[in-house]
Order: C-alpha cells, then sequence, then structure tokens
C-alpha cells in the first residue's frame, strides 16, 4: 500500500509506482468518488479509449427511416 501527504496547497503527488500500475500521463482528468469511509480516484479515458471493447460480431440492424 502506498501513502501521499497532502500539502498546505491541498495537492498531493501521486507515488511513482502507482502511476506507472495505472498507466497515469501527466495532464490525465481523474474522477473523484466520494464515498461515507474513503475517496477514490478513478482515471478517466476519453470515448474514443472505448471503442472495440466489446468482443463479438456486430450483429446490430438498424430501421429503415421512416418517410
Amino acid at each position: 500500500m502506498s501513502t501521499t501527504t497532502l500539502s498546505s496547497k491541498f495537492q498531493m503527488v501521486l507515488p511513482k509506482a502507482v502511476r506507472e500500475h495505472y498507466d497515469l500521463q501527466p495532464g490525465q482528468v481523474l474522477q473523484l468518488i466520494c464515498l461515507p469511509d474513503r475517496i477514490e480516484l478513478l482515471p478517466l479515458q476519453p470515448a474514443s479509449a472505448l471503442r472495440g471493447f466489446l468482443k463479438g460480431p456486430n450483429n446490430f440492424e438498424r430501421e429503415q427511416d421512416q418517410q
């Protein structure tokens, strides 16, 4: 388990091991999830990063537009 300290300016540094494990990059946006007994950080990814995450054939058929 890694720890970090909150500075007087309310800033913190994520330990190098954590940054490397989650492949975090400078400028990456993290969402804060506030729970009753903890705070969780969730790295946000652009929607384009999700393209292709569902495996299998695309058998979606679109209905024809009505006139």
